[in-house]
């Protein structure tokens, strides 16, 4: 018979998962009951409490008396999430139930015995299915269902249809395996590998590596090349550079004009060659003063 384990829950008044979050805070468990025409309640049950019933048990065919403020129900574990991570439960939900209307649930598979195969041939017993679903009256509900497996010999197998379960109806497949024996697996023996042989060198091998082992001595050693620095060098103040055509011209006039006359440059033909061909804003014309009287004051003067 199932065993029944007896809760207590307390009924959840904000839903959600902040909600959630702040019970398992608390040391809480989010909980919801449902079944026969019942609204989904949501519950919240104690984490220690819950943790403790459910050691040593199977929570799918364990029988539930669970008090929600005062008001006793039966009911059945459906789903229990753990979290990803940790062994925490984060959720349940409880499935209520009735004492004269039957349940459909799956029950533990375990098997009794050691195979004749594995006792004496050195088989190896494969146990394929674990459980198996069934419909039952709830006071029926078994704990588990046993399976003799003692005259099972090399490559024989036990399906569903052998498993024998009072008052119950098996809604498995009946030709579903539950457990097979197979033959022992031989183990492959690794020939050692050959030790690895370079082989020799040829004549012809040797007089070339003798020639290049020369050559490389009488070549006098590759200068090092010298590593370029990643910085960038640095500006002298009396370095200026300037960044638009308007500049040019401001520098160059100043530079004739400071300049004798027979260090003068020859005139250009056509004054398009350095004039700018779109007139500079007034930022543009400061900031080419600007440069022209830097380049001005740091450049000599000529006598």
């Amino acid at each position: 018979m199932a065993q029944t384990v007896t809760l207590t829950a307390t009924t959840r008044e904000k839903t959600g998962k902040g909600a959630a979050r702040q019970a398992r805070f608390q040391k809480q468990v989010p909980a919801v009951i449902y079944g026969h025409g019942r609204t989904t309640q949501p519950l919240m049950v104690d984490a220690l409490a819950l943790e403790k019933a459910l050691t040593g048990i199977e929570p799918e065919s364990t029988l539930i008396d669970l008090t929600v403020d005062g008001k006793k129900a039966r009911t059945l574990i459906r789903e229990i999430q753990r979290h990803p991570l940790r062994p925490d439960i984060i959720h349940v939900d409880f499935y209520e139930i009735k004492a004269d209307e039957k349940v459909t649930l799956k029950v533990p598979v375990h098997l009794v015995g050691t195979p004749d195969g594995v006792r004496n041939a050195g088989g190896v017993l494969d146990q394929v299915t674990r459980e198996v679903e069934i419909e039952v009256l709830p006071e029926h509900i078994p704990d588990r269902v046993e399976l003799d497996v003692s005259a099972l010999k090399i490559g024989d197998s036990l399906h569903t249809r052998d498993l024998t379960i009072v008052n119950a109806v098996i809604l498995t497949g009946a030709d579903l395996t539950i457990a097979t024996v197979v033959p022992p697996r031989a183990e492959e023996v690794v020939a050692p590998a050959a030790e690895a042989r370079w082989p020799s060198p040829s004549s012809s091998a040797r007089s070339a590596r003798a020639r290049k082992a020369k050559r490389a001595r009488l070549l006098p050693l590759r200068p090092r090349r010298k590593r370029r620095s990643l910085r960038r060098p640095q500006r002298s103040r009396s370095f200026c550079a300037p960044s638009s055509a308007w500049a040019i011209r401001v520098r160059n006039t100043r530079r004739r004009a400071t300049m004798p006359a027979f260090f003068s440059p020859r005139p250009s033909p056509s004054i398009g060659n350095f004039l700018p061909s779109v007139a500079p804003s007034a930022r543009a014309r400061r900031k080419a003063r600007w440069q022209a009287f830097r380049c001005a004051s740091s450049s000599p003067r000529h006598s």
